[in-house]
């Protein structure tokens, strides 16, 4: 292993040379000189007062609907830390975000994990647990190109979810990071801008259209909701980082932002398309949905293949993955996520190939 490179399919990030630095360099330089008062300075806690105005906008809400935030993570947090509490019912996908499971079974809530199908969450299994008499304060769902299943929510589960919500009155968290990596198929409309009885808080974040480490995400809200969360956003920090949303307002307000997201966009569709290819030859009884979008590919293998034998196995030969059981609550003890964003398409094959290599070790 020491003349080859580490090939890793574990960390959802870009690579660098999909990231626009002259770009942001350039955003940066116009911050500093449209509002060097604005950057420099505290500001407020519902962010840097223009990019919210810009993310209003974009989303056809009012400015005090949105809490821009350090991350989109930290969005989930304000927003668990407000409605979540010990002994809630919480639904989750299954599979979903590890960091979610985290911190909510950290929050002490009773987590529900519903199955997720090609066409996203399984909207029946969640009605009949509604119907036993579950009532969640929370459903957590990932509608473009799940994290970690790459699965997309259909237009009509959408709407059943919606007016399940409303029946059973819990808010519909739409944790929607991805929605603008899309590489195949038609945009759905958010829930968000389906929603007419304000059961949707929605949460994104610039870390996949601009770069991780601006570390800017955002929530939409009710506005009574955002200014509940922004008074404990000020005593928590004052503000969020003004210099990275500053450059990230500049960054979209110039329309780079919809060069990069082509960028993205084109890479990231041809590095899904060839990991597919990959896996059918190399893998061909692994079964996968092939995304829309996103970042990501769940791969589920054989019933002899333990992945906690496996992802050693795969370390060994110079490939890393994450384990499918780091995100349900049990199980998926025979599946793997793929993370094909930091990873050029020139070296995929390889990285599939040597992930074979230790699957057939990990059988005999």
């Amino acid at each position: 292993m020491t003349a080859e490179q580490l090939i890793s399919f574990a960390r959802g990030a870009p690579s660098l040379d999909i990231v626009d630095v002259e770009g942001l360099k350039a955003a940066a330089v116009r911050a500093f000189d449209a509002d060097p008062a604005g950057v420099t300075a505290y500001g407020t806690s519902v962010g840097y007062l223009p990019l919210r105005k810009w993310i209003a906008e974009k989303h056809g809400v009012e400015a005090d609907q949105v809490l821009v935030t350090n991350g989109s993570l930290q969005a989930d947090a304000f927003l668990f830390d407000h409605l979540v509490r010990p002994g809630d019912a919480v639904v989750v996908e299954r599979p979903t975000y590890d960091r979610t499971l985290l911190n909510l079974q950290r929050m002490g809530s009773e987590l529900y994990g519903i199955s997720v199908q090609p066409d996203g969450l399984d909207t029946a299994e969640l009605r009949k647990l509604l119907e036993s008499g579950v009532r969640p304060r929370l459903a957590h769902v990932i509608p473009n190109y799940q994290n970690p299943a790459g699965m997309t929510l259909s237009l009509e589960k959408r709407r059943e979810l919606l007016d399940l919500a409303a029946e059973y009155e819990f808010t519909i968290f739409e944790d929607d990071p991805y929605a603008d990596i899309r590489f195949r198929g038609e945009a759905l409309p958010s829930m968000l801008s389906l929603d007419t009885r304000n059961v949707v808080v929605h949460a994104s974040s610039f870390t996949k259209t601009v770069c991780p480490g601006v570390r800017v995400g955002y929530l939409v809200g009710p506005a009574d909701l955002i200014a509940a969360i922004a008074k404990n956003a000020t005593s928590l920090y004052i503000s969020p980082g003004m210099v990275s949303q500053a450059i990230v307002h500049q960054f979209c307000v110039s329309g780079d932002i919809d060069r990069s997201i082509e960028t993205v966009r084109a890479a990231l569709g041809e590095r899904a398309r060839v990991l597919a290819e990959s896996l059918r030859r190399h893998l061909p009884q692994a079964r996968f949905v092939e995304p829309d979008g996103g970042y990501f590919l769940w791969v589920e293998l054989p019933e002899d293949v333990l992945v906690d034998r496996l992802a050693p196995a795969a370390a060994e030969r110079g490939v890393a993955v994450v384990k499918g059981s780091d995100f349900v609550l049990d199980g998926g003890r025979h599946a793997l996520r793929l993370a094909f964003s930091a990873v050029t398409a020139d070296r995929i094959d390889e990285g599939v190939r040597r992930l074979a290599a230790a699957v057939e070790a990990v059988r005999g």
